[in-house]
């Protein structure tokens, strides 16, 4: 069995609402309209039903609930309607659909630790899923603290997905990103900062149970080793106005060993074979799952589970080693068996 643990659908009540108070949402907004396999369920358990021995962890896309709701209470209002109807969903479609993570604004009042803690204990959920900024604050702001604490007496893991818009020019002189930069280095980098923020904020010493799986192998993390490892050895020796050299020496470990170590990760890299096999790596075997972004493809969804699936099966992997990633480090990291 393959069990795909990164891809994206609306629940239908959800969807609904989102079309009256996001209908004109643009760039991922305008992608995500036109994916049928986003929101029509009898075409997404068709998509499914076409590989075999494959099922599906549903999580919620794009946008971002904290950049389109009005108030507060909305986005609590919103983060409940997805939960609840990725709850009723899986439960009436197991033989299609596993698992589900919750959807978690930190931009909350209480940064998402209620709605985590409902989610998991109440509802079923797998874990839960933020973004790598909140409507474009870092996640390491002192006012999401609560939330890496509720995630760690949890103890079950947060899919942490890349967000970035056209609004976050790559120039400062421009006001906005061209040619989709934004998407197709953006996330890539969005990822990387958002992992090295949660080390050296030392929200990954101060929280060690932390589980957190990150989209797209990492990024543009498996690429850089060099840097994160012989460059950040010397943290401090390029900045003459903060004092980073003392906060390297009060990290607990060496500023590589976190991104190697304690980050899962997933192999969804829209079918690209050289990203796959350095992700494979750099990170460890336990920390890899099997993932596609279904359906995020020129196809409509079964583009990158086809090519994800024939990567890794042109790769030789070891057949215990391969059943690792497929399924049985995902029931590791939950906590659950997914896999009857």
């Amino acid at each position: 069995m393959r069990i795909d643990a990164y891809t994206h659908f609306f629940p239908k009540k959800f969807f609904d609402k989102m079309q009256e108070v996001a209908g004109d949402y643009k760039d991922m907004g305008k992608r995500v309209r036109s994916l049928p396999a986003l929101f029509d369920l009898d075409h997404r358990k068709k998509m499914v039903d076409s590989f075999k021995d494959y099922q599906q962890i549903l999580s919620y896309p794009q946008p971002p609930v904290e950049t389109f709701a009005k108030t507060p209470a909305q986005i609590d209002e919103l983060i409940r309607l997805i939960n609840d109807g990725f709850a009723e969903l899986c439960a009436k479609e197991r033989d299609h659909f596993p698992g589900w993570v919750a959807q978690i604004s930190l931009d909350a009042p209480d940064a998402g630790v209620r709605e985590a803690e409902r989610a998991i204990k109440e509802l079923g959920a797998l874990g839960v899923q933020i973004y790598t900024n909140v409507a474009g604050k870092p996640v390491d702001r002192p006012q999401y603290l609560p939330f890496w604490k509720k995630m760690n007496e949890l103890g079950k893991p947060i899919w942490i997905h890349p967000a970035r818009g056209a609004n976050m020019p790559d120039y400062i002189d421009e006001r906005k990103s061209l040619y989709e930069i934004w998407w197709t280095f953006g996330w890539s980098y969005e990822t990387a900062t958002a992992m090295a923020r949660l080390v050296f904020s030392k929200i990954m010493d101060n929280h060690p149970n932390l589980k957190i799986i990150t989209h797209h192998f990492g990024g543009i993390v498996p690429m850089l080793e060099g840097r994160i490892g012989p460059g950040w050895d010397v943290l401090g020796s390029r900045t003459s106005d903060e004092d980073y050299v003392s906060l390297r020496k009060s990290l607990k470990k060496r500023p590589l060993d976190y991104f190697k170590q304690d980050f899962y990760t997933d192999t969804a890299v829209f079918g690209g074979k050289p990203a796959t096999k350095c992700g494979l790596e750099f990170f460890p075997l336990e920390k890899i799952v099997f993932a596609s972004d279904c359906p995020f493809d020129p196809e409509g969804g079964t583009m990158y589970p086809r090519l994800t699936l024939e990567i890794l099966d042109s790769l030789n992997i070891p057949k215990a080693d391969r059943e690792k990633i497929d399924y049985k480090n995902l029931e590791a990291v939950t906590g659950r068996k997914l896999v009857s």
